[in-house]
């Protein structure tokens, strides 16, 4: 079994997804492993990863807007607010959607469904940049 590794770095733009899916199927193919798996790992507590549809962008504006509303900025009662009001909005939003993604590898390519598409979820208003660690597992 053959294992490597890679990184990202993607400047956000503050809040909303960024398709990472083109990045992550060119790291696969450079390793030249034909069957197994890659994890998509984002390095913040701020930021998340999900799978989502890749089609109509307006998929992702509903999911964007749905956030809002579930984990409002206003919201009273944080504490932790050493980095402004969304400080801790974000880490919340990060641990309901998560930090890394398993995708099946099957003839050299991810194995994704036809509308689905990894996207960096940035949960932060102010521009960033985010580091992703892919491991990419198999023979």
């Amino acid at each position: 079994m053959a294992v490597c590794t890679g990184n990202l770095e993607i400047e956000t733009r503050g809040k909303g997804t960024y398709g990472i899916t083109g990045q992550v199927a060119r790291f696969v193919e450079t390793t030249g492993i034909s069957n197994g798996t890659v994890t998509v790992f984002v390095q913040h507590t701020s930021a998340s990863l999900v799978l989502m549809e890749n089609a109509d962008p307006s998929a992702r504006h509903d999911l964007h807007e749905f956030f809002e509303q579930l984990v409002p900025e206003d919201g009273e009662g944080y504490t932790h607010t050493d980095e402004g009001p969304d400080d801790m909005t974000s880490h919340i939003r990060m641990t309901l959607t998560g930090s890394s993604e398993v995708i099946p590898i099957v003839n050299g390519r991810m194995v994704l469904g036809t509308w689905q598409g990894i996207f960096l979820f940035e949960h932060r208003r102010a521009r960033h940049r985010r580091q992703i660690v892919l491991t990419v597992m198999g023979e």
